[in-house]
């Protein structure tokens, strides 16, 4: 196969326009083509007003060293066709059910792989259905009535549904699984062009009904999905995994025996957490991130990254990083393009913000988390859960701020609460002066959830609070007017990953034979793509051991 690199073409090309590109890039005719496939698209602006397609394409042609060899340009080069294969299956026996527990992106691929290949899997979700798991969502952004089971942190698909379902990894996939990953979505209803697009996204909208679909499919193939359905211990005998207690949502509970489970639990699962370190399975803190959602109106974001440009362009989005003069990492997290802040709590008295943005990505705000990194040095306890203690505390301090409501501050009162007590001045970049004041005209916070004007300031330590100023204002250089007075802080962003790390060794199992800690709540994961990968990672480890109980035929 033939991959051509940086293929420029204008917003609005053609098939026809990319064919001739590629002939004559390979200098051949058409006839010597035999496909042609877009294999990563991306809008090139970094030459505005100049904005162009930048475009990956994998070509199928006769004689196609003799054309790389003729073309003599180094965007040509000959590769091996790749194609994610899953393992041939090993020999032992299961001698009872696989369990899988939690329905998020690890353990829905995970359950998705082996039913796929004649497993049956057990899934155990505490949380509901999308379906109704949609409904107490929505409920709860009405009336403020939370369901601790179902909610945007618990239920199907996992944190990640009520997100903007984005699919970008920095994980390098040499095996196939990241391209796997966006076929099965593809195959269960998402778009087509997440396929190329540089950052594919689904949107929150589109992704209920993909998760929605593959669970059909994995009831098809012979596996088990029970909602309503919470571990809450685990049987170990001699460092081997023997039964799981479970409880269902009439709150009754039953011993489930089984020697396999996986345990794709999520990163707010903290009541599991305390289950498995009162249950001796070696765990660690580890670093993660927190901060406040930043909401700019979306057309800001617009011209800082296309320019004044009159084409109809994808909503922009950013990525940014910063280190602070103490040494602190602040960046962005999460960016959700037109997209709202969502209140994400999953525990009364504790308020957590994410971030959502719908297919269209047409809202009128763009918000993304911008976060500064903490490390076990930043707890007050110590041990696997300080992490956990430290995030509740933050997260006690916005419900307490915010009355309950999800708490919102402008970043100029900010800033100046902020350095009130040293006195230091914080300068505010002079281009944001320049930036069109129709842009702020009707700036209002774009919310999924009641919220309050309160004193955002009072939720993080102070140090966290110097470190995110100092990001904003070095964002401020890059994007003109992301350091606005005017711009909201919607608090907290405490969920960005998990803070423990639940211990595997390489055959990816616990102390404990038989569980194998999977995703990104056991702190192996960071989004929706690289938890499905490492689900799929697990399924595999499985296979290889272990044969189907019986073979699939069904399509």
């Amino acid at each position: 196969m033939i991959k051509i690199n940086q293929i420029k073409l204008p917003l609005h090309y053609t098939e026809e326009m990319l064919e001739k590109k590629v002939c004559r890039l390979l200098k051949a005719e058409r006839s010597d083509i035999l496909s042609i496939h877009i294999a990563k698209r991306s809008i090139d602006a970094r030459k505005k007003p100049e904005i162009f397609y930048s475009i990956t394409a994998e070509v199928e042609a006769k004689k196609e060293g003799m054309l790389v060899k003729r073309a003599k340009n180094n965007q040509v080069t000959l590769v091996q066709k790749e194609e994610y294969c899953f393992p041939e299956s090993g020999e032992k026996t299961l001698e009872k059910r696989l369990i899988i527990i939690g329905s998020g992106p690890a353990g829905l691929f995970c359950a998705y792989l082996l039913a796929e290949h004649g497993y049956c899997p057990i899934v155990l979700e505490r949380g509901e259905a999308v379906e109704t798991r949609k409904q107490d969502v929505e409920e709860f952004w009405k009336n403020g009535i939370l369901k601790p089971n179902s909610n945007v942190q618990f239920g199907e698909g996992g944190a990640g549904t009520f997100s903007d379902g984005k699919l970008n990894t920095l994980i390098k996939d040499k095996d196939g699984k990241s391209k796997k990953v966006l076929s099965i979505f593809v195959e269960n209803g998402a778009p087509e062009k997440i396929l190329y697009d540089g950052k594919p996204h689904i949107g929150t909208d589109i992704l209920m009904n993909v998760v929605k679909n593959m669970r059909e499919r994995i009831l098809q193939w012979g596996g088990e999905v029970r909602f309503g359905n919470q571990v809450v211990d685990l049987k170990i005998e001699n460092d081997k995994l023997t039964a799981l207690l479970v409880k269902d949502r009439e709150e009754q509970t039953y011993w489930l025996e089984t020697d396999h489970a996986v345990l794709a639990i999520g990163h707010s699962a903290r009541d599991t957490f305390e289950t498995l370190f009162h249950r001796e399975i070696p765990m660690e803190a580890k670093a993660f991130a927190v901060g406040l959602r930043v909401e700019h109106p979306q057309e800001l974001i617009q011209t800082a990254q296309y320019g004044e440009t009159k084409e109809k362009l994808p909503a922009a989005a950013y990525k940014l990083t910063a280190k602070t003069s103490f040494g602190r990492g602040v960046y962005s997290f999460c960016m959700c393009p037109g997209g709202y802040v969502v209140n994400a709590s999953s525990e009364e008295g504790r308020t957590a913000v994410n971030g959502m943005s719908y297919s269209g990505r047409d809202g009128k705000n763009a918000n993304s988390a911008i976060i500064v990194s903490v490390t076990p040095d930043d707890f007050e306890g110590e041990g696997p859960l300080a992490g956990i203690a430290f995030q509740r505390k933050l997260e006690q301090k916005a419900f307490q701020i915010g009355q309950g409501k999800v708490p919102v501050e402008r970043y100029g009162d900010f800033k100046r609460e902020v350095f009130q007590e040293d006195k230091r001045e914080v300068i505010q970049n002079v281009r944001q002066k320049e930036m069109h004041e129709t842009i702020w005209d009707n700036f209002e916070p774009q919310i999924k959830g009641e919220y309050q004007f309160s004193k955002v300031s009072e939720i993080l330590p102070k140090q966290l609070n110097q470190a995110f100023v100092e990001g904003m204002e070095q964002f401020d250089r890059i994007i003109p007017g992301f350091a606005d007075e005017r711009v909201f802080l919607d608090g907290i962003e405490s969920r960005t990953s998990s803070p423990v790390r639940i211990c595997r060794d390489e055959t990816n199992q616990s102390k404990v034979r038989g569980l194998y800690p999977c995703g990104e709540g056991a702190g192996y994961a960071g989004g929706i793509t690289s938890a499905a990968m490492d689900g799929m990672k697990i399924a595999e480890g499985i296979a290889r051991e272990f044969k189907p109980l019986y073979t699939n035929t069904i399509e």
